[in-house]
């Protein structure tokens, strides 16, 4: 025990001066169970003048001096929970809650990420590009509708009049063609094998 029993009684009889004695003597502890549960250290202070107060609204509640440490340590975990769930209901971040170098790394990161992405988007598009550019132009028509327009086999049945069928074999030899061209790709200008 940090602090004698005849404190916490006197605490309990409304002596504020004992209260304060006991902040002074649980502070540390509280601050440092309190730090370990969260991890915005600039909230550490807030959760442990919380647990303080519940203390001192609850402490006519404690039945004996000797349980005392437990129940302390028990307020201090149930005010960083608390703490928790109230900040994963919040779920945004403000730029504000942030520190400077915060905000200069999230915005390092994220046109790092951006200029990233371009590049892998950028190379992709080449490669399809490329890729098309080794088919017949039939081919490549019929794969730039289905596949990155989007049409369904019924649109583009009404566009090429043909049945689904004939389609579906038009789609899988268009595939083949252009797999076909990707396996000879190698670094070389694509051969065309398209019809």
């Amino acid at each position: 025990m940090l602090v004698e029993f005849d404190l916490i009684r006197r605490a309990q009889a409304g002596d504020n001066a004992a209260f304060n004695d006991i902040v002074l003597a649980y502070r540390k502890r509280v601050m440092g169970t309190v730090a370990r549960m969260i991890s915005r250290p600039e909230d550490v202070e807030d959760v442990a003048q919380e647990v303080f107060l519940r203390l001192y609204f609850s402490l006519d509640q404690l039945r004996t001096a000797e349980v005392f440490e437990p129940w302390l340590h028990r307020l201090t975990v149930n005010a960083a929970y608390d703490y928790l769930r109230k900040q994963r209901r919040r779920q945004e971040f403000r730029m504000s809650d942030l520190s400077e170098q915060q905000v200069v790394l999230a915005d390092a990161l994220a046109s790092g990420k951006v200029d990233l992405d371009e590049r892998r988007q950028e190379k992709v598009r080449e490669t399809v590009d490329a890729l098309l550019g080794a088919v017949s132009e039939a081919d490549r028509i019929l794969l730039v509708l289905k596949e990155v327009q989007g049409l369904s086999l019924k649109e583009l049945e009404k566009v090429y009049r043909v049945n689904e069928n004939a389609l579906k074999v038009r789609l899988f030899r268009a595939r083949q063609r252009v797999i076909k061209a990707f396996g000879e790709r190698d670094g070389s200008a694509p051969a065309n094998t398209g019809d």
